[in-house]
C-alpha cells in the first residue's frame, strides 16, 4: 500500500495495516481460509465476555450520544430484546436535509484522500470494532435474537471479515489502473506522438445503507465499507428493531475519522421510529448515488423501481432448495440438515426451506429409504439435536419478530400441511422470557396445486417443507424453476449419482445460484466464509449482487482521465 498522506496518523495507519490488507488481497485470490480476526471468544482476553457485557449494559436505558452529528433535538428508540430484557436506548434524530448537507460537506476531502489512505482508515475502524467484539455480540444478540455464540461469531469477527473483504476488493479495483501513464505512438519519419495520461478515481456520491433486523453487521458491513473505501460518505439507516449494533459502528467510525483528520460526518446515523418512512425519503434524494439494502422483496423491488438516481444493491427474499436423491452417509446427511434447519430458528436468508425427496425414496449405505422414512428420520434428528433446552436455546436463539412467530403458530395448527414435526416452546435457562421455538417440518406434494402455492413462497423462520416429487430429475427441474421464479440464496444436493450431480450443477449454473453438494460434516448450506465463498450471485431474483466480487465495489466509483501532451 503506497500513498502520500498529509496527516501523520494516516501515514501511520497505512504502515500499520499493510500486512492485513496484503493478506486479504492474497486470500481473495487463493480462496483458502484466512482471517485476521479470531472467531473464538477467549482470544479476546479472559475477561472479554464480562467486559463486553458490562460495556453493553452501560448503554442500556441511556441516550446514545453521537457528538457532532446533526440533530433536531428529538430522540427515537423502541428496540426490545427478544430475550425479554429492557433495552431503553434512545438515539438522536435528524431531518434528512441536515444529514445530507453534513455528508456533502465532508465528502471532498475524503474523495481526495486516495484509495490507500481510505483503506487504512477503514481497516483501523474494523480493528477497533474487532477489539470490542464481545460488546458488539451482546448488542447483536439482544436486538436480533441470535444466541450469544452466533452473535459473537457472525455479528463480530465474521462480519468484520466481510467488511475487510469489501475493503480489499475496493482497493484492488481502484488501483487496477495506474495513477499516471506515458503514451507514445510512433509516427514513422515524424516525431512520435507523446502524451501523459492521469487516471483519477472519482466516488459516485452519497451512500445509503439500509440495515436489516436479523444480521445488522454481517449484512451491513459489506456495503458500508465498500462505499467508504471507494470514497463515498455513508448514511447508516438501521432497522428500528436493530439500531444499537450499527449505532456502535457509526460511533467507532466517527472516532477514527476524526483522529485521521477527516470530518466525522462522513458516517452518520439516521435513526427512526418503527413505521417511519425515512428510508423512502432518503432513497430518492438526488444526492444519494448508492443504496445497500437487505430485507423484504417488496421494499427491495420498490428501491430498484424508484431510486433511479442510485446504484442499488439488494438482497431480498428467496426459496432455498435441497434436492435429496441418494447418500453414502445417511446419518451425516440427517445431522447436517437438522442443524441447518434449526440454526437461529431458520431466520437466515440462507436457511434451506424446501427439501425435495422422490416419492419412491432414496438410496443410502443403509439400504433404500422411503419418502416417509426420510422425513421421519429427519424429524427425529431435529428432535434429538434440540432435546435439551439449554442446547436448543444456544442453537435456535430467539424469534425476532411477530411475523415469524405467527408462521410457527400457523404451522403448528396445520395450516401449511401435514406436520411431520410440530414446533414446541423452548425455555431458555438463562433468559426465561425469551421467545424460542423449534422448527416445524411439513409434508407436502409437488403435484398438489394447494401445496405448491404454499411451499413455493418464502416462509421465513423455522418452517420447512418435505416435498414429495416424482423423481430426482423432477426434483432438479423444480429446483431450477424455483430459483428462476422465486430466487434463492443457496441450493444444496445429496447424491452419489454422477448423472444427478451433473444435472444439479447444470441447473445451478443455469438458474444462477451457488450449490453445496453432499454436506455431512461441519460445513452447512446456510453458512459462507469470507474471502472464499460468495454470498449470493446477483443472478437470480433473491439478490442483484454478491458479497463480495468486483461488481459489488467497482460501480461505486468512476475513473476520470486527464491527458496532455508531454
Amino acid at each position: 500500500m503506497t500513498a502520500a498522506a498529509a496527516h501523520p496518523f494516516v501515514a501511520e495507519l497505512i504502515d500499520r495495516h499493510q500486512e492485513t490488507l496484503s493478506g486479504a488481497l492474497a486470500a481473495s485470490a487463493s480462496r483458502d481460509y484466512w482471517s485476521p480476526y479470531p472467531e473464538f471468544p477467549k482470544a479476546y482476553g479472559e475477561t472479554g465476555t464480562e467486559d463486553g457485557r458490562a460495556a453493553f449494559e452501560a448503554v442500556l436505558g441511556s441516550v446514545f450520544a453521537i457528538d457532532g452529528q446533526p440533530t433536531d433535538g428529538e430522540l427515537v428508540g423502541g428496540e426490545s430484546s427478544p430475550y425479554g430484557i429492557e433495552l431503553g436506548v434512545s438515539y438522536p434524530h435528524a431531518e434528512a436535509e441536515a444529514l445530507i448537507d453534513a455528508l456533502q460537506t465532508a465528502r471532498p476531502a475524503w474523495a481526495a484522500a486516495g484509495p490507500a489512505a481510505r483503506a487504512a482508515v477503514c481497516l483501523e475502524i474494523l480493528a477497533r470494532i474487532n477489539a470490542r467484539s464481545h460488546e458488539f455480540a451482546h448488542a447483536v444478540m439482544h436486538t436480533t435474537g441470535q444466541a450469544y455464540g452466533m452473535a459473537f461469531q457472525a455479528g463480530g469477527p465474521h462480519a468484520q471479515d466481510r467488511g475487510l473483504e469489501a475493503v480489499a476488493y475496493a482497493y484492488a479495483e481502484q488501483t487496477r489502473l495506474p495513477q499516471s501513464a506515458s503514451w507514445t505512438k510512433p509516427q514513422g519519419k515524424r516525431d512520435p506522438l507523446s502524451m501523459v495520461k492521469e487516471f483519477t478515481v472519482v466516488p459516485r456520491g452519497l451512500a445509503l445503507l439500509i440495515g436489516c433486523n436479523t444480521f445488522p453487521t454481517w449484512n451491513g458491513y459489506p456495503g458500508l465499507f465498500a462505499s467508504l473505501a471507494t470514497g463515498n460518505p455513508v448514511l447508516v439507516k438501521p432497522h428500528p428493531r436493530a439500531t444499537l449494533p450499527l449505532a456502535l459502528t457509526v460511533r467507532v467510525a466517527r472516532e477514527v475519522l476524526t483522529e485521521a483528520g477527516f470530518d466525522p460526518n462522513l458516517v452518520c446515523l439516521a435513526a427512526e421510529h418503527e413505521g417511519s418512512t425515512i428510508a423512502q425519503v432518503l432513497a430518492v434524494r438526488p444526492e444519494v448515488k448508492i443504496i445497500d439494502y437487505t430485507g423484504s422483496t417488496s421494499f427491495g423491488d420498490w428501491l430498484e423501481s424508484n431510486a433511479k438516481q442510485a446504484q442499488v444493491y439488494t438482497e431480498k427474499a428467496g426459496v432455498n432448495t435441497v434436492v435429496i436423491d441418494s447418500t453414502d452417509n445417511y446419518r451425516g446427511m440427517l445431522a447436517n440438515l437438522a442443524f441447518s434447519l434449526s440454526l437461529y430458528s431458520g431466520q437466515m436468508c440462507t436457511t434451506p426451506q424446501n427439501l425435495l425427496i422422490p416419492r419412491t425414496g432414496i438410496t443410502t449405505e443403509e439400504g433404500g429409504k422411503s419418502y416417509d422414512e426420510v422425513v421421519t428420520d429427519l424429524a427425529a434428528a431435529i428432535e434429538g439435536l434440540l432435546a435439551d433446552d439449554a442446547r436448543a436455546a444456544a442453537i435456535l436463539g430467539a424469534v425476532v419478530n411477530p411475523g415469524v412467530l405467527q408462521r410457527t403458530v400457523q404451522a403448528a395448527g396445520g395450516e401449511y400441511g401435514e406436520l411431520a414435526l410440530t414446533p414446541r416452546v423452548v425455555t431458555s435457562p438463562e433468559f426465561p422470557a425469551a421467545t424460542v421455538r423449534t422448527p416445524a417440518l411439513i409434508k407436502v406434494d409437488a403435484d398438489k396445486p394447494d401445496d405448491r402455492a404454499t411451499f413455493l413462497s418464502e416462509c421465513f423462520g423455522p418452517v420447512s417443507f418435505a416435498v414429495a416429487v416424482e423423481s430426482a430429475e423432477a426434483a432438479v427441474e423444480l429446483m431450477r424453476r424455483t430459483v428462476r421464479e422465486q430466487g434463492a440464496m443457496t441450493a444444496a444436493g445429496y447424491t452419489v449419482s454422477p448423472e444427478v450431480e451433473a444435472a444439479l450443477v447444470e441447473a445451478s449454473l443455469d438458474a444462477g445460484v451457488s450449490l453445496s453438494l453432499n454436506l455431512t460434516g461441519g460445513v452447512y448450506a446456510n453458512q459462507t466464509a469470507a474471502f472464499s465463498d460468495l454470498h449470493g450471485t446477483g443472478a437470480n431474483p433473491a439478490a442483484n449482487s454478491a458479497y463480495c466480487d468486483g461488481a459489488f465495489v467497482a460501480n461505486r466509483f468512476r475513473v476520470v482521465e486527464v491527458r496532455r501532451h508531454s
